[in-house]
C-alpha cells in the first residue's frame, strides 16, 4: 500500500519537475538586454533637472513680477497722495477765490451804496444777480444795474425780431419777449429810405457773426464764452472765434480801457445827451446805465468826458459808450423805468437782455 501512495504523488508532481528542469536550462533572463531592465535613471535626472530650472526661472519671473508690482503700488499710492494734496489746494484756492469774490461784491455793493443809496430794486435768480439803482447827479438822472452772471449765457445779444434788417424793436418788447429781468438798447444803426434798420459794424449773436464791418472808428463791444466783456478794435472774424466771443455789437467811443480814460473825438465832445453806457469792475460784474437827456427840467444828459469821471468813480475797468439820444432805453421787471427823449420808446436794431 505505502509503495503505490509514493507512485501516485511521483506521477503527480512529473509534470512539475520536468517544467523545472526545462526553465532552468533555457535561462530566458540570461537572453534579455541589461538596457532593458536597467532602470533609465539618466533620462529621469534630466528631466528633474530641467524641471528645477524650470522652477528656478518661474520663481525668479515671479519676483520680478513681485517687485513691479510693489513698485506700481508705490507709485499709484504716491500719485494718489498727490492727486489729493493737489485737490486739496484747488479747493483752497476755489474757496479762496469764491471768499475774495464775494468781498469784492460786497465792496463794490458798499461803494455804490454808499454813493447813490440802497438799490431800487434786486434780483436773485438762478442765472444772474441784478441790483438796480437811482443815478440822480448835479444836471442829469437815469439808472444803473450791477449784473453777477452766474451763467454765461444768462446774457444775450437780441437783434430785432431776430433779423439784421427790419423795422426795429423796442428795449421793453426785446425783453418782454425773451423772459428778461433787465434789458438795455445796444449797437447802432443806419435807417434806410424805407425805414428799414441793419447794424453798425459788427454783430454776434450766439456765436454766429451776423454782420461784419472793418470799420475802425467803431468800438465793438462783445461778451467771451466766460460771460466777461471784450472789446475795442476788431479787424478780422478770426479775432472774433480766437477770443471766444458769443455777443456782441458795435458803436463808439471807448470810453476807460484798464481804468483809463481814452480820447474822446473832437465831434462828440462836450456834447451833452442821453447816454447808454456799459462796463465791467475787476472782479468781472457788469455795469448797464442809461442817462435820460433833451428834458428839461428832467435830465439834460451827460458829456462822455462826465461819463468817463463817473465811471472812474465807480471804480470800472473798461467801459463802452453804446448807441443813445432817443435809443437810450432802461428795461427792468416789466417796465421802462427811464424817460425816452423822444417821449415814447424807439425801435432799435439790438439790445442787450439779462435772464433771470
Amino acid at each position: 500500500m505505502p509503495g503505490k501512495i509514493h507512485r501516485f504523488f511521483a506521477f503527480l508532481l512529473a509534470p512539475a519537475v520536468g517544467f523545472l528542469l526545462a526553465f532552468s536550462q533555457a535561462n530566458p533572463v540570461d537572453k534579455l538586454p541589461v538596457e532593458q531592465l536597467t532602470p533609465p535613471v539618466e533620462a529621469t535626472g534630466n528631466q528633474v533637472a530641467a524641471l528645477m530650472k524650470q522652477l528656478d526661472d518661474t520663481n525668479d519671473q515671479l519676483r520680478e513680477a513681485s517687485s513691479i508690482m510693489e513698485e506700481l503700488r508705490s507709485r499709484a499710492d504716491k500719485e494718489k497722495r498727490e492727486y489729493e494734496e493737489q485737490h486739496k489746494s484747488i479747493n483752497n484756492l476755489l474757496e479762496t477765490s469764491k471768499t475774495q469774490t464775494q468781498k469784492s461784491a460786497d465792496v463794490l455793493d458798499t461803494i455804490l451804496s454808499s454813493m447813490l443809496g440802497n438799490p431800487v430794486g434786486q434780483s436773485f435768480g438762478p442765472n444772474s444777480i441784478v441790483k438796480v439803482y437811482s443815478l440822480e447827479e448835479a444836471g442829469y438822472r437815469g439808472y444803473m444795474a450791477k449784473v453777477r452772471l452766474k451763467n454765461p449765457n444768462a446774457l444775450r445779444m437780441v437783434l430785432a425780431h431776430d433779423a439784421v434788417k427790419s423795422k426795429g424793436e423796442t428795449t421793453s418788447s426785446a425783453g418782454k419777449r425773451t423772459g428778461a429781468v433787465l434789458a438795455i438798447n445796444a449797437g447802432g444803426f443806419m435807417k434806410d429810405k424805407n425805414g428799414y434798420l441793419t447794424p453798425l459794424g459788427i454783430t454776434v449773436v450766439d456765436g454766429k457773426i451776423r454782420t461784419f464791418s472793418t470799420n475802425t472808428n467803431l468800438s465793438f463791444v462783445g461778451f467771451n464764452k466766460q460771460g466777461r466783456l471784450v472789446g475795442g478794435k476788431i479787424t478780422s472774424q478770426q479775432q472774433i472765434t480766437q477770443q471766444g466771443i458769443l455777443q456782441g455789437a458795435s458803436f463808439l467811443p471807448t470810453l476807460l480801457k484798464d481804468g483809463k480814460r481814452m480820447p474822446i473825438p473832437r465831434e462828440w465832445a462836450n456834447a451833452r445827451q442821453p447816454r447808454t453806457l456799459i462796463g465791467h469792475f475787476d472782479n468781472g460784474d457788469l455795469l448797464l446805465i442809461v442817462i435820460d437827456g433833451r428834458r428839461k427840467g428832467w435830465s439834460n444828459g451827460v458829456t462822455l468826458e462826465e461819463a468817463q469821471r463817473k465811471l472812474q468813480e465807480f471804480h470800472v475797468v473798461d467801459a463802452y459808450n453804446l448807441d443813445g439820444g432817443g435809443s437810450s432805453a432802461f428795461y427792468y421787471n416789466g417796465k421802462i423805468l427811464n424817460k425816452p427823449s423822444d417821449g415814447r420808446e424807439r425801435p432799435v436794431v439790438s439790445n442787450l437782455v439779462i435772464m433771470p
